[in-house]
Parts: C-alpha cells; sequence; structure tokens
C-alpha cells in the first residue's frame, strides 16, 4: 500500500487541503439517492489500527447487509503510517490504507460509515467529509465521544438525540444519538451527500443490538486483527 506521491507531509499542507475540500461537501441527501433511501442496501463500515512503535498502519471495510446486518464482504490493508499524530488532522493518517481496503471491495457500498467525525470537526472536514468528497461515496460519521463539541445527554430511550453544537458559533454540527437505553450516547455528524437525519437513523437501524454500529463493531475487529498478523508476520509495508 504505496502513499500517494501527492499526499500532504506538512501540518501546513494538510491544512491548506483541508480548506480547499471543505467546499465541496455535500450536506443534504442527494436526490439521486432516491432509490436507495436511508443508506441502502450495502453498507461499509471503515476503520484503522495503529502501531506507531513499528510504524504500521491496518485498515478494514467491511460491506454489510443493510437489511440482515450481515457480513457480504471485507477487505484490509496494511501499510506505513503517512502522517504524524496531529489533533484535527487524523484523516491524513488513516486515508490511504482505508481508501486501499475500500479499493479491495468487489461492491461499491451505498454508504460508508466512519469511527469518527465528519462536520463535527473544527474545519468541517473530519475523516468521513475527507472521505466521502475524495471517493464520491456517500458517507456518514458516529464517533465514541463529543470531541470538543456541546451537547445535553438525550433522554434516556433509544432514539434519543439532542444537537451537537460548536461552542464557538452555536451551529449544529451533529446530534449525540442513544441507540441504547440508559447507555452512553454516540456522535453522529454528516459526512457527504447525506442529511443529518437520515445520517442518524442509519445509526440507529445499525446499532440493533449494541451501543456502536454493527459497522463499526465488525471493522474494528478486522482491522485489530490485520495489524496483529502483520505485527507477527513480520512482513513489512509497502
Amino acid at each position: 500500500m504505496p502513499i500517494p506521491a501527492d499526499w500532504p507531509t506538512t501540518e501546513a499542507q494538510a491544512l491548506a487541503e483541508q480548506e480547499r475540500l471543505r467546499p465541496l461537501v455535500q450536506t443534504h441527501d442527494d436526490p439521486g439517492d432516491a432509490v436507495a433511501p436511508d443508506g441502502g442496501r450495502l453498507i461499509a463500515g471503515v476503520d484503522v489500527a495503529y502501531d506507531d512503535e513499528h510504524d504500521l498502519v491496518a485498515a478494514a471495510a467491511v460491506l454489510l447487509d443493510r437489511d440482515t446486518l450481515t457480513v457480504v464482504e471485507q477487505a484490509t490493508a496494511v501499510g506505513r503510517i503517512p502522517f504524524p499524530y496531529t489533533p484535527g488532522l487524523l484523516a491524513f493518517r488513516e486515508l490511504p490504507a482505508v481508501l486501499d481496503a475500500l479499493a479491495a471491495l468487489t461492491r461499491t457500498p451505498d454508504t460508508v460509515v466512519c469511527d469518527g467525525y465528519g462536520l463535527a470537526h473544527p474545519r468541517r472536514l473530519g475523516l468521513a467529509s475527507h472521505l466521502g468528497v475524495l471517493t464520491g461515496l456517500r458517507t456518514l460519521g458516529v464517533a465514541k465521544t463529543p470531541f470538543t463539541f456541546d451537547h445535553r445527554d438525550p433522554d434516556a430511550p433509544r432514539g434519543s438525540t439532542t444537537p451537537l453544537t460548536d461552542p464557538a458559533t452555536g451551529e449544529e454540527v451533529g446530534r449525540a444519538l442513544r441507540t441504547r437505553p440508559g447507555v452512553k450516547p454516540v456522535y453522529v455528524s454528516i459526512g457527504h451527500r447525506i442529511g443529518l437525519d437520515t445520517a442518524v437513523r442509519t445509526t440507529l437501524h445499525l446499532a440493533r443490538d449494541y451501543r456502536l454500529p454493527e459497522t463499526t463493531r465488525h471493522a474494528d475487529s478486522l482491522c485489530r486483527r490485520a495489524l496483529a498478523d502483520a505485527l507477527r508476520s513480520g512482513t513489512p509495508a509497502n
């Protein structure tokens, strides 16, 4: 998995790239997706695992059938970590591997669920939005923490939501969503080509039995196994 030759390598380059891509994010449901409402039939989850000591990142893409939540295909990619850890710029560490894992799937997902943020990002271009703009896929972000944004806890019943807002502007950048009664919420944000209501409904459907959506649960497990296998085998990344 070679790193793209033009991939940003400095913070200044990465910030400039975020500013360039940010206006391209589509924050509403794409009219062309009317034939695949609420996420479509094939929904992918993507996630990554790192070993900084060995300079390795492993990404997983797991494709699920929306109706049954069963895995229909999965793929992994392992490579060198292409960017240093910098808050707000994590997409530049993760995306080359994620793009390779998605490219290894033989079917194109209707929606991709990212373990992280989309618009809920200081520059409104988290991993989910960045991935959506680069690929043209419909994407959304489901994060485990609210990052730097404000929210009230949703009511206890499953499906309750409250706005996730930017404290500096008051802008709604996502929603806190209760996927399990009385269990702490997840934080849903638009990625690309999807409205917030649709992103919330899709997440709730995918989180049928657990706090996290099945897409994230499967992708998290797979990328960790891929990283462990790479370390155990001693196979160097490209």
